[in-house]
């Protein structure tokens, strides 16, 4: 028998549990404004300390104050806020169409829409998001019309993608949204990839890859930051830590790291972390990172520190492994209400207009509802036919599908 005590492994588990009173006072979070904005060619070990903070330009007064304010008109403001409104109603219908049986699936990405629709305002016409399944607001925020978002989600005679996708996995190249994928943190690579072709063709335009806080354990994203790092890409490579993957909290993937951010610096790669529920913080380093890569000054590393409060998805119920009460004790806030008090702060705004404003959103959205149900939903109206199938595989198609497709008669 040996003298050495057992071995043991340690398993991470989540401070609160259903039944738990959730309590986030022990969360380290900067006032907001006293974070540093270092230049955008700063040397990535004289940033380290932006890697364990945390960014952020909107105080619980609703102004915008610090370094990394004043960087957007009031009408981007204003814009900015619509956007968010619309991708939440957006999810709103989608999620009850799901519920109605008129489409097999939904993801929605509630108390994250400041993230996708702030970076999105940061980039330019032609750079490429490698997005994941919850970046809606990605196309929404570049004008993708949402009637075509819906009849994809459907898979009906319209959907852009032939029924060849899961719903909400969409793709649109002339948006600079990269196709979708179901195997988590394959986009990372592809994303360094897209970029380091852009800039062998000498090309001006830039990449970004998202993944979540559970994707980071996946090898795709260690090897996206090895090849991001020695080549010197210019892409952002976004994580956005929610705190949970699909019913996993976030410390299972970030192991010892402290933060996910930190794990740029085992890279050379600049990083930091943002307040991800706080509108102009996040544009605010987006437009810090994306400026980085354009300068050739290489990849940078972004958290976005917000909080799932929905569902993973459509077959998830999150009640079995966190408490109801979590998304409201989240202490960064809701990014819709924070940018809506803002804007009256500044007097550009009121709880009247905005009351308006929903109102105006809700019968867009259900405008492009009923448009796209008229193409058909999953169980009723038109369908995409079936010679869909046979084409877009091929730049030529071979005989033994050309032979199959005439048998069935197409």
């Amino acid at each position: 028998m040996s003298d050495h005590p057992r071995l043991s492994l340690h398993v991470p588990e989540p401070e609160f549990r259903p039944g738990a009173k959730p309590d986030f006072s022990g969360v380290t979070i900067p006032r907001a404004g006293t974070v540093r904005r270092p230049p955008v060619d700063t040397a990535p070990e004289e940033i380290r300390d932006l890697a364990y903070s945390i960014i952020r330009v909107l105080n619980r007064a609703g102004e915008a104050v610090g370094p990394w304010a004043d960087q957007l008109s009031d009408e981007a403001l204003q814009a900015g806020l619509k956007t968010m409104m619309k991708v939440r109603a957006y999810d709103t219908r989608m999620q009850m169409a799901q519920r109605q049986g008129k489409t097999s699936f939904y993801m929605q990405c509630t108390g994250e829409e400041a993230i996708a629709c702030a970076f999105q305002m940061a980039l330019e016409p032609g750079d490429m998001n490698f997005p994941t399944y919850r970046q809606q607001g990605l196309l929404i925020a570049s004008g993708y019309p949402l009637v075509d978002m819906m009849c994809q989600i459907y898979s009906n005679s319209r959907d852009p993608m032939k029924g060849r996708q899961l719903p909400v996995m969409y793709s649109s190249k002339a948006h600079g949204f990269f196709s979708i994928s179901g195997n988590l943190g394959t986009q990372y690579p592809q994303a360094v990839g897209w970029a380091m072709a852009s800039a062998i063709k000498g090309d001006t335009c830039i990449a970004a890859g998202w993944i979540g806080d559970g994707s980071t354990a996946e090898s795709d994203f260690h090897s996206a930051l090895v090849f991001a790092s020695t080549y010197k890409a210019p892409v952002v490579l976004n994580i956005v830590n929610n705190q949970w993957a699909i019913s996993t909290f976030q410390g299972i993937a970030r192991g010892g790291s402290g933060t996910f951010a930190a794990r740029g610096h085992g890279f050379g790669i600049p990083a930091l972390r943002v307040d991800g529920n706080d509108y102009l913080a996040v544009y605010a380093v987006a437009r810090w990172a994306i400026e980085r890569a354009r300068r050739n000054l290489g990849p940078t590393l972004i958290e976005y520190v917000t909080y799932r409060a929905a569902a993973h998805s459509t077959s998830d119920d999150p009640a079995a492994y966190r408490p109801k009460e979590e998304s409201e004790a989240w202490p960064l806030g809701d990014p819709v209400e924070r940018l809506k008090n803002h804007l009256i702060v500044k007097k550009l705004w009121s709880e009247e207009r905005h009351t308006q404003a929903v109102a105006e959103v809700e019968a867009e959205v259900i405008a492009a509802q009923k448009e796209a149900e008229s193409y058909g939903t999953l169980h009723t109206g038109p369908k995409a036919s079936g010679r869909d199938m046979f084409v877009d595989v091929f730049k030529e198609m071979p005989p033994h599908l050309r032979r199959q497709r005439q048998e069935a008669g197409y």
